[in-house]
């Protein structure tokens, strides 16, 4: 246990920001946690509100430290792919090639 003044001051700070960080990432992790259920479940309308969300909440976790910057940008790069997987119908994609073979 702490016996200076200051430390026993270090360690009341440490608590509280350990309780945020603490938030914080738990705050990250079901967010994406939502994001992925709504892909699962193959609801392009639902998968895009929720990836407009879960993009504001990793930008904020990175500019917090709970993640690294590039780790942010691979997750939205990533969420972003299978976002727009769903969204595409087996007609959509037939379609697709058509105008891609012009």
């Amino acid at each position: 246990m702490a016996n200076h003044v200051s430390a026993l001051k270090r360690a009341r700070q440490t608590t509280k920001k350990t309780a945020v960080n603490r938030s914080n990432k738990t705050h990250f992790r079901t967010t994406l946690r939502a994001l992925r259920e709504a892909i699962q479940k193959g609801d392009p309308a639902a998968a895009t509100e929720q990836f407009r969300v879960a993009v504001s909440v990793i930008d904020k976790s990175a500019q917090k430290g709970v993640i690294h910057a590039n780790t942010a940008s691979r997750y939205k790069s990533r969420l972003n792919a299978r976002v727009k997987a769903i969204g595409k119908t087996p007609a959509a994609k037939a379609s697709a090639g058509k105008k891609s073979a012009r």
